[in-house]
């Protein structure tokens, strides 16, 4: 059992996040927060949150900064759309080890740095029926 405290966000694939801004902010009401570039994955990651301030839940739209990130390969594959849900937990390095001992096939047997300096970690989708899933620690915790 990994413990979730909350849905941390959701990760959606788009080929350009400018694109998508618009439908986001003026026609779902979202608050655009800022963008983020994480080298290491290829991405920029455009923040959107929705909700009660102290409450929100925040949208992630990954933009593929080449053509060999994962997102470019996931929207080459899929096309657009949901690409994960992230799981707000404690103790990440606990998590993932639980994980794997319940069987559970992981991408990252090791914690990586996120978005909002987050440490996160993916299971591999043929462990969770099919949804790319993420857990993550935030900075504070």
């Amino acid at each position: 059992m990994i413990e979730a405290q909350a849905i941390n966000h959701i990760g959606i694939a788009v080929r350009s996040i400018a694109a998508h801004q618009d439908f986001y902010e003026r026609i779902l009401g979202m608050r655009f927060e800022a963008t983020e570039t994480i080298s290491d994955q290829k991405v920029n990651v455009g923040f959107f949150l929705i909700g009660q301030p102290g409450n929100e839940i925040r949208l992630e739209l990954l933009e593929p900064t080449s053509n060999d990130s994962p997102v470019a390969k996931f929207i080459e594959k899929r096309g657009e759309g949901l690409h994960h849900i992230a799981y707000t937990v404690s103790n990440i390095q606990e998590r993932i080890q639980q994980l794997k001992k319940a069987g559970i096939k992981m991408i990252d047997e090791t914690p990586r740095r996120g978005a909002h300096h987050n440490l996160i970690a993916f299971l591999h989708p043929k462990s969770t029926g099919g949804v790319l899933t993420e857990i993550c620690q935030p900075q504070s915790a």
